[in-house]
């Protein structure tokens, strides 16, 4: 390359590299403009999607949700059908190539029982002549209602002519991944439904025992000290006997929504307390007061806004607290009884050590429920860092 050519080479590059810094340099500056003009949400927003970790788990739990509402649809069989020759099977195995070597569409195959001498226990064979079922996408099923409204007659997958147990089954020959699916809807709505009520005590009653003082903060903050020192999972108990044992599982689901409810909100209500405390003797608050402003415009419109953020992270870690709630009622036999499903409950058949060891399939929603939780730790610890103005 002649010296003209290298020269020709090196100041075109220069150019785009040049053009590239102030290319990205005005982008730098409108995104700038735009995040100086925006207003609080957006700036959360804007820093919650950089934390990619939060923004996946968000993902995830949308798509948790998502399923757990459309349960009837995603689960291959319904929460209470049995096969009677497969009670304790262990998870099928999905194929993707057969015996011969040859590549196939996802397929199961047919297995049979037979008798382990050494620990006389009947472990699934695949004899050589096996058949295979191919797993297929809207599968036609008996009709149904998908969350009771909706009429459909295809489930989102499944196999014709053989059950297919992705998570094994249960002593009833149930499967234990559509149990699971449909043990969501309960055991993820409750925590909505568990914090949307303790999150309006928690402010309402924290917000006036700031705002207010004297004798009215005296009396709420007594009222809190009562239910701190009770002891959780007697009262529990208490609470779950009293609701009667014919009630529907609807019922029951709203019942135990309350008693978590009732026992959920002192924490929120002690620092909400706290942050009214602090914010009600500055200059804004001063001046709404004397221009004749009410008690409740004041705190709805002053106070609670400073302390926005908070709530909203004390939310996504509210909501595995509550899981965890209903799980532990139910794992006790004091929540969710049969034939409804939950976590809780589908743990119960896992108590026994002797059950664990032989299936350990059962403490599949162990893991469904850790995963859960750990999801909305992550999607919090998100939240708290973008509406931590000095975290970044």
């Amino acid at each position: 390359m002649t010296d003209t050519a290298t020269h020709y080479v090196n100041h075109r590059g220069a150019e785009l590299l040049k053009h590239h810094r102030s290319a990205r340099g005005r982008r730098q500056r409108q995104i700038e403009e735009r995040l100086r003009d925006a207003s609080q949400s957006r700036l959360v927003l804007a820093r919650f999607t950089k934390h990619r970790l939060a923004t996946a788990s968000l993902i995830l739990l949308i798509a948790m949700y998502a399923v757990a509402l459309c349960a009837d649809f995603v689960a291959p069989y319904d929460k209470l059908q049995r096969f009677g020759d497969a009670q304790y099977t262990a998870p099928t195995r999905v194929h993707l190539m057969d015996q011969q070597g040859k590549w196939h569409m996802p397929f199961i195959y047919e297995t049979r029982n037979q008798l382990d001498p050494a620990t006389f226990q009947y472990k699934q064979m695949v004899p050589d002549d096996a058949k295979r079922y191919s797993i297929k996408l809207f599968v036609k099923t008996p009709p149904y209602k998908l969350a009771g409204v909706i009429p459909l007659e295809h489930r989102l997958f499944g196999t014709e002519g053989r059950p297919m147990f992705l998570l094994g089954s249960d002593h009833l020959g149930r499967d234990l991944f559509s149990r699971l699916i449909h043990a969501s809807r309960v055991s993820l709505l409750v925590g909505l439904g568990g914090v949307f009520l303790s999150f309006v005590l928690g402010v309402v009653l924290g917000g006036i025992s700031g705002y207010f003082g004297g004798w009215v903060d005296s009396v709420i903050q007594r009222l809190i000290d009562f239910i701190i020192s009770i002891p959780l999972i007697p009262l529990w108990m208490a609470l779950s006997a009293a609701i009667p044992q014919g009630w529907s599982g609807i019922q029951t689901y709203f019942a135990i929504t309350l008693i978590l409810s009732l026992v959920g909100w002192t924490g929120l209500a002690r620092v909400v307390r706290g942050k009214v405390m602090s914010l009600r003797e500055e200059d804004y608050v001063t001046a709404a007061r004397i221009s004749s402003a009410g008690h409740l415009a004041i705190i709805r419109r002053h106070l609670l806004p400073g302390v926005t953020s908070f709530l909203v992270v004390h939310v996504t870690l509210a909501i595995p607290g509550m899981i965890l709630g209903e799980t532990t009622l139910s794992f006790l036999g004091l929540g969710i009884a049969a034939p409804d499903v939950s976590w809780g409950t589908l743990l119960q058949q896992a108590q026994d050590v002797t059950v664990v060891a032989n299936y350990p399939w059962l403490l599949a929603p162990a893991a469904f429920l850790v995963f859960a939780v750990v999801l909305f730790n992550f999607v919090g610890d998100g939240l708290r860092d973008a509406a931590d103005p000095y975290s970044h």
